[in-house]
């Protein structure tokens, strides 16, 4: 993996398989600039692309205290229309995270703001530290959620909760947030790794082809109609017998073994 002047990246330290990217913007609370954008872009795409990596947790550094606590509203004040335009032009690292065809699980261990909140509803499995806020205060600012608050957030929450954050900009914390479905799982700050990375390992040893199949399966359920992703999910099924890992695992479970699945 190469090397970033915002981000650490790790391969295989906490689990096999699994990659790592931090992001280490302290000062900041890891507010995402420009820089941080297009090294998140460029790190998420290879590991998507490393072998090694069948699984990636995407998380703020430990010394910034936060997830994302949001955009870097400094860039925002002399952009016009014009500029910001050019600036949302896509992909951006959202559309990088959600089209990513590896399983991604956000690592909240702090605060989750606005494009930070945004970047985590991009992620497939969301992780918070107990005492972690998330929320879409744009409208504070006189702004809207621009990286997908309005339309993620309304798939995970419902339209309800989607509303009562988005026009209040209220920051609700992440019991709440997994009440209403914003995240999946809660645990204290000593708990945080061991959980994010027991998930993390319990998918990195399966079929890698699998995993990808498995992921656009369900990413695509929320995306057509019934009949549609019926059809879809049964032709991805079928896709599955083309592979090595097939045979590996039904070898494995016949023979009461362990499979080593390769991604063949």
């Amino acid at each position: 993996m190469d090397e970033y002047e915002l981000l650490s990246v790790t391969v295989g330290d906490r689990a096999d398989h699994v990659a790592t990217i931090a992001i280490n913007r302290p000062d900041v609370r890891n507010a995402l600039n420009e820089q941080v954008r297009t090294e998140l872009k460029d790190a998420v795409t290879t590991a998507d692309k490393d072998d090694r990596v069948r699984v990636l947790v995407l998380t703020g550094g430990e010394e910034s205290g936060s997830f994302i606590a949001g955009a870097d509203i400094t860039e925002f004040r002399d952009r016009d229309l014009v500029d910001q335009r050019k600036a949302s032009e896509r992909p951006r690292i959202y559309e990088t995270v959600d089209d990513a065809s590896i399983p991604i699980i956000a690592r909240i261990n702090g605060h989750a703001l606005g494009g930070g909140c945004e970047l985590a509803q991009a992620c497939d499995i969301r992780i918070a530290e107990a005492g972690a806020k998330l929320g879409q205060p744009e409208i504070n600012l006189g702004l809207i959620p621009g990286g997908g608050g309005t339309q993620r957030l309304t798939r995970l929450v419902g339209e309800g909760h989607a509303m009562r954050l988005v026009l209040s900009g209220k920051l609700i914390d992440a019991e709440e947030a997994k009440e209403i479905g914003l995240v999946d799982e809660v645990y204290d700050a000593e708990q945080l790794n061991d959980r994010v990375y027991e998930l993390a390992s319990s998918m990195a040893e399966k079929s890698p082809i699998a995993l990808k199949l498995a992921k656009k399966a369900i990413k695509g359920s929320s995306r057509m109609g019934l009949e549609e992703g019926l059809k879809y999910e049964s032709e991805l099924f079928v896709q599955t017998f083309a592979t090595q890992d097939k045979d590996e695992g039904i070898d494995a479970f016949l023979e009461g073994r362990e499979p080593d699945f390769t991604g063949k």
